[in-house]
């Protein structure tokens, strides 16, 4: 491959400067906010000069960052995974976007991508996330950073006095984002008209939430959750704010501060020593570190706002081996026959070991990343990710993932049991998920020995 080349772009923010690839234009690290620790982001309208958009950005600093060597042995799984060998730069100020565009591109569809990492970790550019095999479909594709953890969705009485909203800076994050992307994405060849945002894990899951909020209507089009979508059982939903205020409070004792400007000068590696501490002497961290209901982005607890989301087309989908993978099923089935999605059931096997079809493997199927692995992926495997690439781009056209030399998929209807498009080992085909008998009943009559 010949190598790549730096081209320049004259945008409304200013000139950029990215590169060209044999498969497409990048252009990385493209701030579209900035904003201060616990503060809401400011959207970027210009920049200064030439913006220099020939490597990743800064990712958000992360436990993982600081205390690695103490993570649980998934998470280093997953470093092997999708992280190994890639260098990464950890700062606050990371809001940015990674974009791939066709080399000739004009008015082309749009995909955002929000990754997943339990909203306490991930970034842009980990391995599966490279746009250029869209980009030879016609697609440009956005992959944002975005706050995660403590820096993301703290809560705090003194935020909610200073700005009238509290906690969700994550979120947040991802609106403006979205925002930025339909204001400035014609510069790049896109169509501001067109957008699908694309998720996984609690991308996918941050994404529903966005789907939940009438007021987002007509920033975007479609929506593609992966292992996320759907509605999470009562005890998983996110909590009001001040529900979680006491958790904060604490952790910033263990901080060894009293105030919220206090925390607001810690220097970054304490604050992650405080994470580990109060992850140590508590077992709800998980249900304090994610979305709240703010009141804003989320107007009110989400059980009163599933029964009107969004009127967009909706792609759902789930792994056989996924976390949770009943449950993960379960609320996927149950949204797609509310909303009439396509729905997808992966069970194809990763190669190379015996986590199967493991929560997340369908990450490099979908991007046509498999050569980026470790894994001895096959012909089958790349025969698949070409028909799942292909449904996705397809999606992201028209609302309709079919296409010329695809299986036909045919949306969940309202009556249809649990018809979903499994692609397996056998082959893409119509079918149904694939669990035993017991999982089976739970999902279709929600009791496990009916």
């Amino acid at each position: 491959m010949r190598t790549p080349q730096e081209i320049t772009l004259d945008t409304s923010c200013g000139r950029i400067r990215g590169l060209e690839t044999e498969r497409c234009l990048q252009f990385l690290g493209v701030p579209y906010a900035h904003a201060g620790r616990f503060a809401y982001a400011e959207p970027v309208g210009h920049w200064d000069g030439e913006l220099d958009a020939t490597a990743n950005g800064f990712c958000c600093p992360q436990n993982r960052a600081v205390h690695e060597h103490l993570e649980h042995p998934t998470r280093r799984f997953y470093k092997n995974e999708f992280r190994e060998g890639i260098d990464f730069r950890y700062d606050e100020d990371c809001l940015n976007l990674n974009i791939y565009t066709p080399v000739q591109a004009q008015n082309c569809p749009v995909i955002i991508y929000i990754h997943g990492g339990g909203f306490d970790s991930g970034m842009n550019c980990e391995g599966p996330f490279d746009g250029s095999a869209f980009a030879e479909r016609g697609i440009i594709t956005v992959f944002l950073n975005y706050r995660v953890g403590v820096l993301g969705y703290l809560t705090h009485r003194e935020i909610r006095e200073r700005t009238g909203r509290d906690g969700n800076f994550g979120l947040d994050d991802q609106l403006t984002a979205i925002r930025w992307v339909r204001e400035h994405i014609a510069d790049f060849g896109g169509d501001a008209g067109n957008i699908t945002l694309m998720g996984q894990s609690a991308g996918a899951i941050s994404i529903q939430y966005l789907c939940l909020n009438r007021s987002n209507a007509g920033l975007f089009e479609r929506a593609v959750m992966l292992s996320g979508g759907g509605l999470f059982p009562g005890f998983a939903l996110p909590r009001r704010a001040e529900e979680t205020h006491a958790y904060w409070e604490q952790f910033m004792r263990l901080a060894g501060c009293s105030t919220l400007d206090e925390l607001r000068t810690v220097p970054t590696e304490k604050l992650f020593d405080a994470v580990e501490s109060i992850r140590a002497v508590r077992k709800d961290n998980l249900y304090n570190t994610m979305p709240v209901v703010d009141g804003l982005l989320l107007p009110r607890p989400v059980q009163e706002l599933a029964a009107d989301p969004l009127s967009v087309d909706y792609m759902l989908s789930c792994t056989s081996a996924d976390m949770f993978a009943p449950v993960l099923a379960h609320m996927a089935a149950r949204y797609a026959k509310q909303t009439n999605a396509y729905l997808c059931f992966f069970d194809l096997d990763a190669p190379g070991d015996r986590n199967g079809a493991f929560h997340s493997a369908d990450l490099r199927y979908a991007f046509e990343t498999l050569d980026g692995s470790w894994r001895p992926y096959g012909d089958r495997d790349r025969e698949a990710s070409r028909q799942l690439a292909g449904y996705i781009a397809g999606f992201a056209r028209t609302g309709d993932p079919n296409g010329k030399g695809l299986p036909l998929w045919e949306p969940a209807r309202k009556h249809a049991l649990r018809p979903a498009l499994c692609i397996s080992a056998g082959g893409t085909r119509m079918g149904r998920m694939n669990y035993p008998k017991l999982l089976f009943n739970y999902l279709t009559k929600g009791d496990p020995k009916a």
